[in-house]
């Protein structure tokens, strides 16, 4: 899908009305408050996730049975998605805390010590992904080797890159599996290139993470039990942080690199939100107010839901499409178009056979 940006703006990109309007709407979030610190949730917030972390962790030295620890993975998988959660409110400075320096430490204790994940390749690929949303070749989040978003990408695609987007609707699943993988092979890739501004501290931080991750497993359960536990605690944290991420923009206009559509356009026309409910909330850690995050992404997690009638009401008035559904909606969406982007790719192939 491709949005026209000729109606919207002028050669000259973002036109003086549109930044009037966007300066009108920040004003009244601002005058409403949804833009002041929350210190008081989110030292909640930390408390109980890190309580959830205790928690796990405290399994391992009780738990006898192999398959209780298969269930403590599990658990653990969802905890580490709530702790890449913090750390994404944390790379966004959604804490507002009054060091800068202190956040950035935060964030590097958040994502690489306990995740094993570079804080400033993920900062960096985010913050590019956050201006340029679903544009081609510009928003990294849609420059997967593995998946296509429109044809033109599905037609680029060769070997088994090109196999796999063939039937990607049906993939997408079993390759989340291997996010954990992907996320620890960019970071490491990008400590040792000249881009990182604190390689030691970074690549400490990781090794300190899987240094204390196997050696813990490996010396309280069996060689067995402490593999698969690793399988199946990375596996479904790459799931759970999928299913989370993807419906934000998967399947939602993509722009052409050239594209001169203006900020308000680009940041609500290319996201979904997913329908509000307190399970919804707290799975996806407020990520599925996603229009309102990426309109003000420094607005603490829980003033999303607050704000998100007046930018309903903003989109309303100024004919911007507003796109809302259901989590099962969503899914529908994802891999509906998955499955169409692939289609021609299906096609050709049963041409070629016949």
């Amino acid at each position: 899908m491709s949005i026209d940006s000729s109606s919207t703006v002028g050669a000259s990109g973002e036109p003086e009305s549109a930044k009037r309007i966007y300066a009108d709407l920040k004003k009244t979030i601002k005058n409403e408050g949804l833009m002041d610190r929350q210190h008081a949730y989110y030292v909640g917030k930390f408390a109980m996730t890190f309580g959830f972390l205790a928690v796990g962790v405290s399994l391992l030295f009780i738990l006898e049975s192999p398959w209780l620890h298969m269930l403590n993975a599990v658990y653990m998988a969802f905890v580490f998605g709530q702790v890449s959660l913090l750390a994404h409110d944390s790379g966004h400075r959604q804490l507002q805390l009054r060091s800068g320096k202190f956040n950035d430490w935060l964030t590097l204790v958040l994502g690489n010590l306990m995740l094993g994940m570079s804080r400033e390749w993920w900062i960096g690929k985010h913050n590019e992904h956050h201006g340029h949303p679903n544009q081609t070749d510009i928003d990294p989040d849609i420059e997967i080797p593995l998946l296509a978003f429109e044809e033109e990408q599905a037609f680029d695609k060769r070997g088994l890159a090109r196999l796999v987007t063939k039937y990607q609707a049906f993939l997408i699943i079993p390759l989340s599996f291997l996010q954990s993988i992907s996320m620890l092979r960019s970071s490491v890739s990008f400590i040792f290139s000249k881009r990182a501004k604190r390689p030691f501290a970074e690549g400490l931080a990781i090794v300190t993470h899987f240094t204390t991750y196997f050696g813990l497993l490996f010396y309280l359960l069996e060689p067995l039990t402490a593999i698969l536990f690793v399988i199946v605690h990375r596996g479904l944290w790459g799931v759970y942080l999928v299913s989370v991420f993807a419906p934000n923009h998967k399947a939602m206009p993509i722009l052409a690199k050239d594209s001169e559509v203006g900020f308000i356009h680009r940041q609500v026309l290319t996201s979904r939100n997913v329908l509000s409910h307190p399970a919804t909330d707290f799975l996806y850690g407020g990520l599925n107010y996603q229009i309102e995050h990426h309109l003000f992404p420094g607005m603490p997690r829980n003033k999303l839901k607050d704000a998100q009638p007046i930018i309903k009401s903003f989109c309303e008035k100024h004919s911007i499409g507003y796109h809302e559904t259901s989590v099962l909606e969503s899914y529908r969406e994802i891999l509906s178009h998955l499955h169409a982007v692939g289609a021609p790719l299906r096609e050709a192939n049963k041409s070629t056979i016949n």
